[in-house]
């Protein structure tokens, strides 16, 4: 048997977070990440989608543990889990590690406020042990990433990294929340790799499936800690073993054990993680930016000829192919895959901190004046763009005009990570608009300021639970 290493020191790593509070920049960037998703969740519910996932989990019944957003009754936790993790994913406006490729707030934070309602933990245990899965979702997801292909192994293999490593990472937290310590954590990562799953096929040519990675994620890290809390052990060597996670996902020793472990506890990387300004697949949002500064400098839309956008040639794949149907979007889903569409959208600018919610629509997506502009557009790969790729997703938009003039645009970092920060009031902002005619206005200050302390909080369900009813929508979905 190979030596047991990896899973065993992630436990003991989580089990340190618990005994003693994070840093503090990791503990106020858990708690922005938090504000987001829960203000994702509220966003997200008015989507068809969301609502058969909530009617799912209200129909099953079961013991009453956690709340769920826009679900009045209580819920088992799993089921807790799985609602808000497929609202938290759903509108792709959630948060973004680099060069991981992988959103890993949408399953553990879910996960962790549904664990932390069953077991009555406290807001700071909760807090701790979000920062404890966040980190080992990240670490196992740069475990992934090939420096020699400049992409993540996982994504190159049609892996969604975002619900596989966000199952380990959310089982953690999961583990730590319920009391099941060092042994506990480590044999939650054992049974949660047998749960962990998803493909990215859908970004490529639709479908509504992705919605769900994160919810059936945060569900499988929930149950994978329930079921060891009973006695179920995973094997030791999950991580490195011959059949073990890594092994099975992504092969070709390709793996880097180093991003495991090296730094582990004193060099974090939750602080770093990008938050999302736009509701869009992260690849297009230099897209968004160059097309709003273009805008700003008054380029006039109706003398455009033909625009080029350049971009990593790694994520043409999913912004800009199959080009046609980029260029043709249907509906706002689809749209928040499209270069095209996102270079238009901040052309003609919009809603947010530059372009929103309001600009993803079914509607807008068919915009005859819209689709006239995305005709115009190419995709193609950017060598300058290779170059950062996937530290940054860079976009250099070249423009050509009816007058023989060219515009030029370079986008080379990406707004919400640490190169450009978005401010404090830009993430309220953010969650003041995602919630706005859903909760009333004091509603909304009241969990913001909660969410904002909740490292002093007794525990966390007063926060979920104002969440429970919407405005507009039904008060009981059974």
């Amino acid at each position: 048997m190979d030596e047991p290493i990896l899973a065993a020191e992630l436990g003991r790593f989580a089990a340190a977070t618990l005994s003693g509070p994070p840093p503090a920049d990791v503990v106020a960037s858990v708690r922005q990440r938090v504000l987001d998703v829960l203000g994702l969740c509220v966003a997200a519910y008015r989507l068809p989608t969301s609502e058969a996932a909530c009617g799912y989990v209200a129909d099953q019944g079961g013991r009453p543990e956690a709340y769920a957003v826009g679900i009045a009754q209580a819920l088992p936790a799993a089921q807790a889990a799985f609602a808000n993790g497929v609202l938290a994913h759903s509108l792709d406006y959630d948060d973004t590690h680099l060069p991981s490729v992988l959103h890993p707030s949408a399953t553990v934070i879910p996960a962790a406020l549904a664990a932390a309602q069953a077991s009555g933990a406290s807001g700071a245990d909760t807090v701790a042990a979000i920062a404890a899965g966040l980190e080992i979702t990240v670490r196992l997801g740069m475990a992934g990433y090939d420096t020699k292909l400049g992409n993540s192994v996982f994504f190159e293999h049609g892996q969604h990294a975002t619900s596989i490593c966000g199952t380990m990472g959310g089982a953690a937290a999961a583990a730590l929340l319920m009391g099941l310590g060092e042994d506990g954590v480590r044999n939650a990562l054992g049974v949660a790799a047998s749960f962990a799953s998803g493909i990215i096929e859908a970004n490529r040519t639709g479908g509504t499936v992705k919605r769900l990675h994160c919810g059936w994620a945060a569900h499988s890290a929930v149950t994978a800690a329930s079921l060891v809390g009973r006695g179920f052990t995973g094997p030791p060597t999950v991580l490195e073993g011959r059949f073990g996670f890594f092994e099975a996902f992504i092969r070709d020793d390709k793996t880097d054990l180093s991003q495991v472990l090296d730094g582990l506890g004193d060099r974090w990387a939750v602080p770093g993680i990008f938050f999302k300004p736009y509701p869009a697949n992260h690849f297009t949002h230099t897209a968004i930016d160059a097309g709003l500064a273009l805008r700003a400098r008054g380029l006039p839309l109706d003398r455009i000829e033909r625009i080029e956008l350049r971009v990593p040639h790694a994520v043409i794949r999913t912004i800009g192919q199959p080009i046609d149907g980029k260029r043709a979007p249907e509906t706002g889903y689809q749209a928040q895959f499209s270069g095209p569409y996102a270079l238009v959208a901040g052309l003609v600018g919009g809603s947010g901190l530059g372009v929103g919610l309001d600009d993803f629509t079914d509607d807008l997506a068919r915009d005859p004046g819209r689709r006239a502009l995305m005709a115009k557009v190419d995709v193609v790969a950017d060598e300058r763009c290779d170059a950062i790729y996937p530290h940054q997703f860079p976009a250099v938009v070249r423009v050509r005009t009816d007058d023989g003039r060219e515009w030029t645009e370079e986008v080379l970092a990406n707004r919400g990570g640490p190169a450009r920060p978005l401010t404090d009031a830009e993430l309220s902002r953010k969650f003041r608009e995602n919630v706005s005619g859903r909760l009333a206005d004091e509603t909304a200050r009241t969990v913001r300021d909660q969410v904002l302390a909740l490292d002093r909080l007794p525990g966390v369900a007063g926060v979920l639970r104002p969440l429970t009813h919407l405005e507009g929508v039904p008060r009981d979905l059974v």
